[in-house]
């Protein structure tokens, strides 16, 4: 009982030592307070954003991109992935052409997004939907090609003949879990895609910390670092409580 206790404290007392040690290297004199603020200082600046309005307007403009640009990606990842994992030809036509992009970060797309969508939120979006289109991809990729064949073979003997009711009655339900865990990661790299899709000039949380750090606000820089990790903390919450959910029919 007493171990147990024990090991659910450790991330809490963790977290506490963590939070010390931060607090005490700017006020020892170990690093410059301007350059490094303490977490005692982020409550007073979290209060002034939020008291202008700064905080809530860029938390919605951050919001509307992150969730449109990971719709996007995901939905264009999920269904090259369902393709090119059925079908040979396709996996064939894609191959090279995923290896060439693949390893392209989404800074070096900023100057394309810049020249075709200009600085406007549809920029931001493809941005933040090239981020989160590969995980995804490979993801669903993946899992359709695990799907066992055993399965497939059954299912075209029951009369499961076409491509569409084999992915709908046995290749999707069995990918699934895969597929989820492609998404999964896809929530927090595009949270990362965010402040890369915001550089430019596009209002939200991004380009709100980019004029902090402009100004050595250092402190509202943190705040909206924290802001995010928050954010992504919630919605891996509920993300998993709703796998949770959606797989609760799998054995456990």
């Amino acid at each position: 009982m007493k171990n147990t206790v024990v090991r659910r404290l450790l991330p809490l007392i963790g977290l506490l030592a963590f939070l010390a040690v931060w607090e005490a290297v700017p006020r020892l004199g170990l690093a410059q307070r301007t350059l490094l603020p303490t977490p005692s200082d982020l409550p007073e600046a979290f209060l002034r954003e939020l008291s202008n309005g700064i905080w809530i307007t860029a938390l919605g403009n951050s919001l509307f991109h992150y969730a449109l640009g990971l719709l996007v990606g995901a939905g264009c990842g999920i269904g090259l992935g369902i393709l090119t994992g059925m079908f040979g030809v396709a996996e064939g036509l894609f191959a090279w052409v995923s290896r060439i992009l693949r390893p392209m970060p989404g800074l070096a797309w900023v100057p394309f997004a810049i020249l075709w969508f200009g600085v406007s939120e549809a920029g931001a979006v493809f941005i933040i939907s090239i981020g989160v289109f590969w995980i995804v991809y490979f993801a669903t990729f993946g899992a359709i090609r695990s799907v066992d064949r055993d399965l497939i073979e059954v299912a075209q003997a029951f009369g499961f003949s076409s491509a569409w009711e084999r992915l709908i009655k046995v290749m999707l339900p069995a990918a699934t879990p895969g597929i989820l865990v492609g998404l999964r990661t896809a929530l927090g790299q595009a949270w990362m895609s965010v402040v890369a899709a915001e550089l430019f000039g596009v209002s939200g949380l991004g380009s709100r910390m980019m004029q902090a750090s402009s100004l050595l606000a250092t402190d509202i820089v943190v705040v909206y670092m924290l802001t995010m990790a928050a954010l992504y903390g919630l919605m891996d919450a509920f993300f998993m409580f709703s796998q949770g959910r959606l797989l609760r029919w799998r054995p456990s």
